[in-house]
C-alpha cells in the first residue's frame, strides 16, 4: 500500500490537550446470594463527553465523582435515590479537583487540587456552598483516605513515585512508611486497618496499614497487577478487568474467580471500583466502546477538524501496511502529514459499508472520496486505553 493511502483511513491521536480518555462512571445495585454476588440495576450516571473518574460513596445512596466540565474537572454529587438528580460541589477558576472523599464528622468532602500553575495541593470543601480550604499545605498529594476525621492515610508524590504518608492533623505531624505504592487506599471492613497496594516486587501486592503503629501485613497479591480494588463487609475484595468483575476472599479462596462478565458494548476496560458502606452498590468506571472511539474520528476526519482527529490517537500511534510494514508512526508524524491533507482536500469524505467489533480491535469496511476520486479500502483499528494505538490497512 502506498503511503499515500494512510491520508485516507481513520486514525486516532493524543494530544497534550487531550491526555484523558473518555470515560463514564457507572452504578450498580449489588446483592450476595448464597455466597454469590449478583450485579442489577445499571445506571450511568455521569453520561458526559469527557473525563469521568474517581468514584466514592458519600453515604449508602449518593456518590460523588471527579467530572469535566468547560474545560476543567469538578466535584459532583449524584444521588441515586431521588431520580438521577445530580450537583456540582465545588467550581474552581484557578484549578481542578480530582478523588473526592467524605470527610468523617462533617459535611464536608476533601478532594486533590490540581492548579493552574501546576500547584498539587489537598482541600476541604464544604458540601453545601464549595468553600474551601488547605488540609495538608507541604504534600503532594496524589490519592487519600481518612482513618477518622484527624488521621489521614495519603500516598505522596515523591521524585518518580508514590510514598504511603500518614498525617496527624492535630499534632501536624507526617509519617512515611511505605516506599512505592500504587493509587489504592482504603478502609478495611470491621477492623482499624488501611489496605494499600505495595509496588516493591514483580507482583503488587494488597497490604494492610495499621494507621497509629505502623505495623503493615500482606493481605493477598493484586491481579494482573491491578490497583484498583474495593472491600466488602464480608472481607472479600473486588477488582476489574477488561468488561469482568473478579472477587477473591483472601482468608478462603486460592485466586481471584470472575463473578460477572458486562456482555454491554459500552463498558471496557474496568477501573477505579467502590462499593458502598453497607454493600448495597457497586461503582466502577469505565472507558466507551472501542467502536464510538473510532466513530469520533471517522467523524472528525469528515470535517477535517485535525485537533478532534488527533485526539483519538495515542502518542505512539503506529500506521501500518498489512500486513506489517510500518508507514508512519508518533502523533507528531501523523499531526503533520494529516493537517496538511485536511487544508489541501475540500471534497474528503469517508463512509463505512460494514463494521466489525473483535474485543478491542474495530475493522470497517470504508468508502473513501478524495480530489475527485473514489476507492474501497478495510482499516483495523486496535484502541488500548480510550486511544487508537495502531491502524492496519488492507487496499
Amino acid at each position: 500500500m502506498k503511503l499515500n493511502f494512510i491520508f485516507l483511513g481513520l486514525f486516532l491521536f493524543s494530544g497534550l490537550s487531550y491526555a484523558q480518555p473518555n470515560t463514564e462512571v457507572y452504578v450498580f445495585d449489588l446483592n450476595i446470594e448464597n455466597s454469590k454476588v449478583v450485579l442489577s440495576n445499571p445506571k450511568n450516571i455521569s453520561n458526559n463527553d469527557g473525563y469521568d473518574n474517581q468514584p466514592s460513596f458519600l453515604n449508602n445512596t449518593a456518590v460523588l465523582f471527579a467530572s469535566t466540565r468547560s474545560d476543567q474537572t469538578d466535584i459532583k454529587l449524584f444521588d441515586i435515590e431521588a431520580g438521577s438528580i445530580s450537583s456540582w460541589i465545588t467550581d474552581t477558576p484557578t484549578g481542578s479537583e480530582y478523588s473526592p472523599l467524605k470527610i468523617p464528622n462533617k459535611k464536608a468532602v476533601s478532594a486533590i487540587r490540581l492548579d493552574l500553575d501546576g500547584l498539587q495541593r489537598l482541600y476541604q470543601y464544604d458540601i453545601s456552598n464549595g468553600n474551601s480550604k488547605l488540609i495538608l499545605e507541604d504534600l503532594k498529594v496524589g490519592y487519600h483516605v481518612w482513618h477518622n476525621d484527624h488521621i489521614l492515610v495519603s500516598t505522596v508524590l515523591v521524585e518518580n513515585r508514590m510514598d504511603l504518608v500518614v498525617s496527624n492533623l492535630k499534632d501536624k505531624t507526617n509519617y512515611t512508611f511505605q516506599k512505592n505504592v500504587g493509587r489504592n487506599l482504603l478502609k478495611i471492613p470491621n477492623t482499624d486497618l488501611i489496605s494499600f497496594i505495595s509496588k516493591e516486587g514483580k507482583s503488587w501486592q494488597i497490604k494492610s496499614l495499621n494507621p497509629i503503629t505502623g505495623a503493615t501485613k500482606n493481605v493477598v497479591n493484586t491481579f494482573k497487577n491491578s490497583e484498583d480494588i474495593c472491600w466488602l463487609k464480608d472481607g472479600s475484595i473486588l477488582t476489574g478487568d477488561g468488561k469482568s468483575i473478579l472477587r477473591i476472599n483472601p482468608k478462603s479462596d486460592i485466586k481471584w474467580e470472575v463473578i460477572h462478565y458486562f456482555k454491554q458494548e459500552e463498558i471496557n476496560n474496568i477501573t477505579r471500583i467502590a462499593v458502598s458502606e453497607n454493600s448495597k452498590r457497586l461503582a466502577f468506571v469505565a472507558e466507551e466502546s472501542p467502536a464510538k472511539i473510532v466513530q469520533k474520528q471517522l467523524d472528525a476526519y469528515n470535517a477535517r477538524d485535525i485537533d478532534a482527529f488527533m485526539s483519538t490517537y495515542t502518542n505512539d500511534i503506529t500506521l501500518v501496511n498489512f500486513p506489517d510494514k510500518v508507514v508512519l508512526k508518533g502523533q507528531e508524524k501523523m499531526r503533520e502529514s494529516y493537517a496538511t491533507y485536511f487544508d489541501a482536500t475540500p471534497d474528503l469524505n469517508c463512509e463505512i459499508k460494514n463494521r466489525i467489533i473483535i474485543g478491542n480491535k474495530v475493522i470497517d469496511e470504508e468508502f473513501i472520496t478524495a480530489n475527485g476520486q473514489n476507492f474501497s479500502a478495510v482499516a483495523i483499528y486496535e484502541v488500548e486505553n480510550g486511544k487508537i494505538s495502531k491502524v492496519t490497512f488492507i487496499q
